[in-house]
């Protein structure tokens, strides 16, 4: 299914889903009749992609693991007026997406986060999975000056042109984190809509790792921050060399001033290079927030070619 039109299209990222994928796709079948159902099979080890099949579902396969390649994989293959995004194994309520994509279409929206009720969220979820997707929530909105509530949800409803303009640099579970801070960095229309949140089907077991995957995406963070905020950035590295140098320089001048002697020239050389690398560091930062300003206006261009959905 490569660029077929649709008004609607639900797309499902899946990795060893067998035992949930048939019921997710006859839910959302149920709630959005005229939506197309897409399945991204990435390189599953189980039946995944035949019993999506089976169950009437457009079945794409990304050989490439990791949530993001599957996600990319979809958004640029697909061809729709508004998407449905979705994790294949039931955890997420199919009853909720009429209003959301109504909710999207009617206030012209770019993004609907669904963020999984609290509740539900606590029975059905790890206390470190919790933990961590509160954290990054707190650090995103830090750096990027935002409001996110549910970082890591995976059910999400876009418009084309977001879909369109979404540069997807991230290959495995930062992907929900990269279409936040894109979101944000982009000054897009986005909204939050509280929804059920569900066990996982019997049978089917979480990917995530709390502590691999978490990692990765704060480092994923701080990437985006790097080349969102180069500035910033490096004007934090700037600020610390320059403290750490200055700290190294000032034994050195006192032994100066009371001896008129050089005792450590080694601390010398070594605060020395400090400042000349705060200074270059700073410079950096000018110079690269120009370029990302420039590549930001040309995401803004790209993006204002598309009709609001």
């Amino acid at each position: 299914m490569s660029n077929a039109s649709h008004s609607l299209a639900v797309i499902l990222p899946c990795y060893n889903e067998e035992t949930a994928i048939a019921g997710v796709i006859e839910d959302f079948r149920k709630y959005l009749p005229d939506a197309a159902i897409i399945v991204c099979d990435n390189n599953s080890s189980d039946h995944t992609a035949d019993v999506a099949a089976k169950a009437g579902a457009v079945v794409l396969h990304e050989p490439r693991k990791g949530k993001g390649n599957a996600v990319r994989r979809l958004f640029a293959e697909i061809d729709a007026d508004i998407y449905i995004m979705a994790d294949g194994d039931g955890t997420y309520d199919a009853a909720a997406a009429p209003d959301m994509v109504k909710k999207l279409s009617d206030e012209k929206l770019d993004m609907i986060v669904g963020l999984r009720d609290e509740e539900d969220h606590a029975q059905t979820s790890r206390k470190g999975h919790r933990f961590g997707n509160d954290m990054i929530n707190r650090l995103v909105n830090i750096i990027f000056d935002g409001n996110v509530r549910d970082m890591l949800s995976g059910y999400r409803i876009f418009s084309k042109r977001f879909v369109k303009t979404f540069p997807a640099f991230s290959s495995g579970f930062e992907i929900e984190t990269e279409l936040s801070i894109h979101a944000m960095r982009m000054r897009l229309p986005v909204a939050n809509v509280e929804t059920r949140y569900f066990e996982r089907a019997e049978g089917s077991q979480s990917k995530l790792s709390t502590y691999k995957d978490g990692l990765r995406i704060v480092n994923f963070i701080v990437f985006l921050f790097k080349e969102g905020k180069p500035f910033a950035f490096f004007s934090i590295i700037a600020a610390f060399l320059f403290l750490l140098s200055l700290a190294l320089f000032i034994p050195v001048l006192n032994d100066y001033l009371e001896t008129g002697l050089v005792a450590r020239f080694p601390t010398l050389f070594v605060s020395i290079a400090g400042f000349l690398a705060a200074g270059m560091s700073f410079i950096c930062g000018i110079i690269l927030d120009s370029v990302n300003r420039g590549r930001l206006e040309a995401k803004r261009l790209a993006y204002l070619r598309f009709n609001a959905s």
